[in-house]
């Protein structure tokens, strides 16, 4: 089949040589292409548009033939949600719980924990028990409250549930976390195991009172000895797991024996000996004194980096045996020490915060090997059974390291942070693996898979009702579709082809059918939208209007002879403008007989009459359409454009225009329009039959050319103006001989006061009389209070608020008194005190100063400043105590001579170290306090006026802050800038230090353009904490248990430990009150 634009340029191709008034029924459905043959099945990728008798494509592909019955549906098979038999259950991942779900798996297959919380007595539920024993009906049935009974209903689901996987959303709900950040898994594995210790302790059976010290607890002693008398001093301590440092070495063995290696305290750091009392040297060593039954191991791989200030992870290949004797490493071999691995934690990624967390764990009645990876769990053996390798996330395979070659019954991981080991014993008895559930639990089990099976059966009613309708469709489609195609001679009508696709479209619900859209402005078919329908039978529409109803049935009798007679008239036009062009642009070449009378024509109309004629003919056209279907500001593309249709850069949009004034008369601009013949008009008038005529007798507007007459007198009366007022006040203009408040004239004691706005608006008429208005009115009420007070005081005027005036000598106030519009004389007096030769001077304005506005309006300045948004600050680094040091400015070289310093008076401040105090209260009047709000404009002695603008040094850096921002968030943005950890920053602001970090910028007295200057402590000794702390991740598991912990890079001798309560009770409020 031919393309669209083929097809539009055949249906119309008759109009060249038919005249609109000749156009016969034939030529009407050549326009509607009623004749274009119909495609075949098979011969069209997609469907014709351009063809309206084209059926082929929209749709009908997925209702012919044989149909799969899951095409009817979107509903998964809910017995892919089943647990398969001898399988274990995943656990949904929340949104960031993953490396919750590891421990919990971890942890279920460790079976003395399941069996003792199993037997963790609960009230609540062993009163629900008895109620049921007794055959009491109960209203409500025992649901889970705590964090125990929690996980001893998540431990019943993971073992009984019929479901693939479970939602733990109660366990973490009751634990308080944030499903969508990813804590600290080490601290979480801390806290959740030290709450469980504390809920079990206070349980009346021993045995369950000290399962967790028993499943997890060891012992060690930091044991001090003195190289003087060799005294040794232990300090015993418990452990629940041994955090190694894996930086450096390559296997377990090298990370224990690094744990546990002495420590020499020599210099400064030697030991106080009792029994020598004295400090003396000696060594200092951790001796493990027992090993619990289940042996955790913490790989440190997430350090904290000193140079960009935030953790890291370590991707370090660390080897692990599947066997691990700790009997070496142990003081004294009484007991087992020969430990079975089985669990493996991973981190999948490269960042320490973020990336997936997964667990490799060994069944304890099988000793197979599992991947619990959330929802998903696969056994691992043959090729699969390798421990702790999991690719990184977002890594490509190049980027990754090698792996090291491992020895048979060890595995090698880049990615695995946590090892557990479990103690061997002898031979157990099958009956000990076996664990049974107990009864209330296994009811809520019961309970849940009844739910399950229902949930089943639902939706496979849903999945056989979604059939059983695909199918009535699929043979109502098969049997309206045969009808859809119409024959010779019969009748039809024109059906919306988007209705079409969306009634073989199962998924969307099916509308009536609406033609209004296609509609022209005679309510019939427009022959543009022939494109958007498609013609069928009068029986297939006489069923899909009955069936599904609609509006504006479009049958034979909807053909628009009106719209097709327009668009031949257009099609000729367009056909005939090119050579009536050539001719146009011929005839305008040759001039005038001398008794030929011409026609007035704009010139821009005549260099583009060609583009604005065929722009007419398209509105022509526009106008028999209902609806516009062109894209607002879209241009016709026909026709072939001129080397001379340039717009110059304006808009026509009706042609002559150009000649024409605001009073609808001719322009008196003769240079804008040209004569031309009354040939060429007639032309021209045959595409523009409405332009404006104007012939050569016409005269130019009369309102227009009295207008330029009065103009230009205006103009010299300006001009005439200007320079009168520039020799009477010449000094004013020219800014010289101007008084100053600093250095009062001696010649008078009055000074008079005007808006700087005045003068500047005064000197820009004087420069351009003819381009600017002149200023008639002083505007002195700009400078005073509702009240006619005065709103500057002698020293603001000194400082900030001498951008606001100008000062005026009395001559040249009696000058603009006369010639400019006073509202409002306003001076300052110098009142000498002629009885005593103290040299005392008081100034006084007239009006007078009033208070109560001067205050609000200081008060109102204060508060601005100190309610900002999105303020620039400048951080100085200060260097050895000192501000700075041989400071370079960083100024471009157009910056330089309006940038450089002049030498400073005795006394005389840097404007750019110098910072107003912003305090709450409002500022008292007085002579000596002002608030300075801009620099100084007013020339020094010098003369050279300084520039405005912060000049920045090196070591310096500009920070955008709040006023309702805390100076701890404006010190993690400094440690971004300087690579300065909050610890070290001493921040300082007019020598005033800042050292509240919940204070707000605002209440700090920081205000806009305000120089902080930042002087570095030397770093502390441990950084392992620094970046949880700022970013709030200390303490992110919610959990009621005042325990906290704090890892810590490398293994901290007994004389180097901070013990983590500490910590968190002391060093944490220090910083953050």
């Amino acid at each position: 089949m031919a393309p669209r634009l083929q097809l539009e340029k055949a249906a119309w191709k008759w109009a060249e040589t038919v005249k609109p008034e000749d156009i016969t029924h034939e030529h009407i459905e050549l326009a509607y292409r009623i004749a274009v043959p119909a495609c075949k099945r098979g011969t069209c990728r997609r469907n014709c548009k351009g063809n309206p008798n084209c059926l082929v494509g929209i749709g009908e592909q997925s209702w012919l033939g044989e149909i799969d019955e899951n095409a009817f549906h979107s509903i998964d098979d809910p017995n892919s949600e089943r647990r398969d038999k001898n399988t274990f259950v995943g656990l949904t991942n929340l949104g960031a719980t993953c490396y919750v779900n590891t421990f919990l798996q971890v942890w279920f297959h460790n079976l003395d924990l399941r069996r003792a919380l199993y037997l963790f007595q609960n009230s609540r539920a062993e009163g629900y028990h008895l109620l049921t024993l007794t055959r009491v009906t109960l209203k409500l049935n025992y649901e889970p409250r705590t964090i125990c009974e929690h996980l001893q209903y998540l431990f019943a689901l993971l073992q009984n549930s019929n479901r693939r996987y479970i939602d733990p959303s109660g366990l973490v709900k009751a634990l308080g976390l944030d499903t969508g950040q990813q804590q600290d898994a080490q601290e979480f594995s801390k806290l959740f195991l030290s709450l469980l210790e504390d809920t079990l302790s206070k349980q009346k059976d021993p045995n369950l009172q000290n399962v967790i010290q028993q499943q997890f607890c060891g012992q060690f002693s930091y044991v001090t000895v003195c190289n003087k008398c060799g005294r040794e001093s232990p300090l015993p301590s418990r452990f629940y797991e041994l955090e190694l440092n894996i930086q450096g070495h390559k296997n377990l063995t090298e990370c224990v024996t690094e744990f546990l290696k002495e420590e020499k305290l020599e210099g400064d750091n030697r030991y106080y000996c009792e029994s020598c009392q004295s400090k003396q040297n000696a060594t200092r060593r951790i001796k493990l004194q027992s090993l619990p039954r289940t042996l955790n191991f913490q790989l440190m791989r997430f350090v904290f980096d000193r140079q960009s200030g935030h953790k890291k992870k370590l991707n370090t290949f660390i080897s692990f045996p599947e066997v691990l004797d700790m009997g070496p490493f142990l003081e004294g071999k009484e007991e087992e020490c020969t430990y079975e691995l089985s669990a493996v934690l991973i981190h999948r990624g490269v960042s320490a915060y973020s990336g997936h967390y997964i667990a490799h764990v060994r069944d304890a009645h099988t000793n197979d090997w599992y991947k619990f990876n959330d929802e998903e769990i696969e056994k691992m053996e043959g090729k699969k059974l390798q421990l702790g390798i999991e690719e990184d996330i977002a890594e490509t395979a190049k980027s990754q390291t090698r792996k090291p070659k491992c020895s048979k019954g060890y595995h090698c991981s880049r990615n695995a942070y946590m090892l557990v080991y479990k103690r061997q014993t002898e031979e157990i008895e099958q009956t000990e693996t076996i664990i049974e559930v107990p009864a209330f639990l296994q009811k809520l089990v019961d309970q849940d898979n009844k739910k399950f099976e229902e949930w089943c059966n639902e939706m496979a009613d849903m999945r056989k009702q979604s059939v059983d309708k695909g199918k009535a469709k699929h043979e109502e489609v098969k049997e309206l579709y045969e009808l859809l195609p119409t024959e010779d001679g019969l009748s039809y009508e024109f059906v919306p082809l988007e209705w079409l696709k969306k009634w073989l479209d199962d998924s969307t619900s099916i509308k009536e059918i609406d033609n209004s859209q296609f509609l022209c402005s005679h309510g019939k078919l427009h022959p543009d939208k022939i494109g958007d329908v498609k013609r069928i039978s009068s029986k297939a529409a006489d069923l899909l209007f009955s069936r599904y109803g609609g509006v504006s049935r479009l049958g034979q009798s909807s053909l628009c002879r009106d719209c097709v007679t327009q668009r031949c008239r257009v099609i000729r036009l367009k056909n005939q403008l090119n050579e009536d062009y050539r001719e146009v642009m011929n005839l305008v070449k040759s001039s005038l007989k001398s008794d030929e009378s011409g026609f007035w024509i704009g010139k821009a109309s005549l260099r583009s009459w060609r583009q604005l004629a065929l722009d007419q003919l398209e509105e022509d056209e526009e106008e028999t359409k209902h609806n516009n279907s062109k894209v607002n500001g879209e241009k016709s593309t026909d026709g072939v454009k001129g080397d001379n249709e340039d717009r110059d850069g304006e808009e026509m949009k009706n042609f002559n225009e150009d000649i024409l004034c605001y009073h609808g008369g001719l322009n008196i601009l003769e240079n804008d329009r040209r004569v031309v013949s009354a040939e060429v008009w007639n032309k021209l008038r045959m595409y523009f039959p409405r332009a404006p005529e104007f012939t050569q007798n016409n005269e130019a507007c009369q309102q227009c050319m009295r207008l330029e007459r009065e103009g230009k007198e205006n103009e010299a009366l300006n001009r005439m103006m200007a320079n009168e007022q520039k020799s009477s006040l010449l000094n004013l203009f020219q800014e010289k001989n101007r008084p100053t408040l600093q250095k009062w004239p001696q010649e008078t004691d009055v000074l008079y006061i005007v808006p700087h706005y005045f003068v500047d608006e005064w000197r820009k008429f004087i420069r351009r009389p003819a381009k600017s208005n002149p200023v008639s009115n002083v505007g002195n009420s700009l400078l005073l209070c509702p009240h006619g007070g005065f709103m500057f005081t002698y020293d603001s005027m000194l400082q900030g608020d001498a951008q606001h005036i100008a000062l005026l000598w009395p001559a040249e106030w009696e000058v603009i008194s006369k010639m400019f519009l006073v509202d409002q004389a306003i001076s300052i007096c110098q009142i000498r005190d002629k009885t005593q030769d103290n040299g005392n001077v008081q100034y006084q304005t007239h009006p007078d100063l009033c208070r109560e506005c001067r205050e609000g309006f200081i008060f109102q300045q204060q508060r601005d400043m100190r309610e900002y948004a999105q303020a620039t600050v400048y951080v100085r680094k200060v260097i050895d105590k000192k501000r700075e040091s041989a400071p370079e400015f960083s100024v471009s070289g157009s910056d330089v001579e309006d940038e450089r310093e002049e030498p400073k008076m005795d006394g005389e401040k840097d404007p750019d170290f110098s910072q107003s105090e912003v305090g709450a209260k409002r500022q008292k009047l007085n002579e000596s306090a002002s608030l300075s709000m801009a620099p100084v404009t007013a020339a020094s002695k010098s003369g050279i006026r300084r520039s405005t603008r912060h000049r920045k040094l090196r070591g310096e850096k500009a920070l955008i802050v709040s006023a309702n921002q805390t100076l701890k968030e404006l010190k993690i943005q400094i440690m971004h800038a300087f690579s300065v950890a909050p610890f070290d920053q001493n921040l300082s602001i007019d020598g005033r230090c800042l050292t509240d970090d919940s204070a707000t910028l605002g209440s700090l007295g920081v205000i806009p353009e305000s120089i902080i200057c930042l002087k570095a402590d030397e770093p502390i000794a441990d950084y392992a904490a620094m970046d949880d702390v700022y970013q709030g991740k200390c303490c992110s598991c919610k959990l009621n248990f005042s325990y906290q912990y704090v890892s810590f890079p490398t293994p901290i001798s007994a004389g180097g430990f901070l013990c983590s309560v500490f910590f968190c009770l002391f060093f944490l409020p220090s910083l953050y009150a």
